[in-house]
């Protein structure tokens, strides 16, 4: 996803980065507490590098034990008159832009470990997935003293206020295809909030997370505020989806998943839940438009990332008139796509298999071609090309998706709410709607003693 309008290409004037030579990866145990802790079992798992299926390192690998200790650590954070919840909001906002001052150093690092876990080229990791999470964070710092309530009127003998408070401890779980950005697209939101936070990233994809979770601590959070506990769904996932003392919990990956997510937190303690689990993506593309800018911005939709994308473009529905000339052209765009070393500046596809398949298919008319598009039970995202602004504006409301692109794809920005309709999930991540997502309303009514 190019988050904040980065070019997906990682081009950049000067000299290009190049990938850090790694002996060894320093941290690899649980964090809790800002301390590095071996799992509660004894218990270490594998990590692979998957564009060469061999091993990069052993992780400490959490259970159900580990994530009650982190728990009790972000409790204990959380308690009135703790550091973190009497802390100044402002304060919360320079700790968050240290951590993107940190990111920012050990950028190249970063960027590596997280092409080396995922398989990503290495540019892409760099410009793209960096640069977003940076943004993230640094866009939520802003934020973090602007958290306010309302004064509302009642009558004359009565004041009354809102205030946003913290929902406490918030649990995430994450997905192995973009592991750092959606590592930082949970926390920052609800650190800017004065939460807690509790996070498994992928086993598949833990480096970035847990290098970052040493960041947190130079960066000098309080103790207990991130805990990042490496594991598998069924163990250490489940443990946070179903504990009773963590208040909120955020997912992204499949659906299935996701409905069981929902059920564990409604049967523990009606936890707060919000869901990104994509989705089966419609592009329309009218006989009007760019056709070149369309053939490019679909196909990159469809295989960015490898197609391991909850946005890829997975369903492309073209007017009659350019069906012909848009798969022809389509066709030789594809074969531009350089697939091979991730840390090699000239790949733009590492050596997965995943899912990504361009399916292009002719419509005769507008509502043709906007019932198809809605025939799905997701609705994430959908884009559509056409030289006419009345028809992008009637259309785009008629598509039954959370985020509607218009001759563009992928443009996402720490600024702009993202999250889908109907089985693609609840709940918005990024912009200011995730603050919501992460605060309780307190309204308190005050009784005057005489009349104003």
């Amino acid at each position: 996803m190019a988050q904040n309008g980065s070019a997906e290409s990682g081009e950049a004037a000067g000299a290009l980065p190049r990938p850090v030579p790694l002996q060894d990866i320093a941290h690899t145990k649980i964090f809790i507490n800002n301390e590095w802790r071996s799992s509660s079992t004894g218990k270490t798992f594998c990590t692979f590098n998957p564009a060469t299926g061999a091993s990069i390192c052993r992780v400490e690998e959490g259970d159900k034990e580990d994530v009650d200790r982190a728990v009790e650590a972000a409790r204990t954070a959380q308690q009135r008159g703790s550091l973190w919840r009497t802390m100044e909001a402002s304060r919360r906002g320079r700790l968050l832009h240290r951590l993107a001052d940190l990111m920012e150093r050990d950028r190249l690092l970063l960027a590596t470990l997280e092409s080396l876990d995922t398989g990503k080229p290495f540019l892409q990791s760099f410009f793209i997935d960096l640069e977003g999470s940076i943004k993230t964070l640094r866009y939520y710092a802003g934020w973090a003293d602007k958290i306010h309530g309302r004064s509302i009127p009642v009558d004359e003998t009565l004041v009354c206020l809102t205030k946003h408070e913290p929902v406490g401890v918030c649990g995430a779980i994450i997905p192995w295809n973009f592991p750092l950005m959606m590592f930082v697209w949970k926390i920052a939101p609800a650190l800017s909030c004065g939460n807690t936070v509790v996070i498994k990233p992928a086993e598949q994809t833990p480096l970035t997370a847990l290098h970052v979770g040493s960041l947190i601590k130079e960066a000098e959070f309080p103790p207990g505020v991130v805990n990042i506990i490496p594991g598998f769904g069924p163990t250490a996932g489940a443990a946070i989806a179903n504990h009773k003392d963590i208040d909120k919990v955020a997912f992204t990956g499949s659906t299935e998943v996701g409905q069981l997510i929902k059920e564990a937190a409604a049967k523990s303690n009606l936890k707060r839940v919000t869901l990104e689990l994509g989705g089966k993506n419609p592009c329309i593309v009218f006989s009007d438009c760019d056709l070149q800018m369309a053939v490019e911005e679909t196909q990159k939709g469809a295989f960015y990332n490898q197609g391991q994308c909850c946005t890829a473009a997975s369903r492309v529905f073209v007017e009659e008139s350019i069906y012909e000339e848009f798969v022809r052209r389509s066709i030789d765009h594809a074969k531009k796509i350089v697939i091979g070393d991730p840390l090699d500046p000239q790949t733009s596809h590492g050596p997965q298999i995943f899912g990504p398949v361009q399916c292009i298919f002719s419509f005769k008319d507008q509502q043709e071609a906007i019932d198809r598009a809605n025939s799905s039970q997701y609705g994430l995202v959908s884009a559509v090309f056409t030289s006419s602004m009345d028809r992008a504006l009637s259309v785009s409301a008629a598509l039954e998706t959370g985020t509607v692109w218009i001759n563009c794809y992928n443009a996402l920005h720490a600024q702009t709410p993202f999250g889908g309709y109907k089985m693609s999930g609840n709940g918005r991540e990024l912009g200011e709607y995730a603050l919501a997502e992460y605060s309780e309303v307190k309204t308190v009514t005050i009784k005057l003693r005489e009349n104003m």
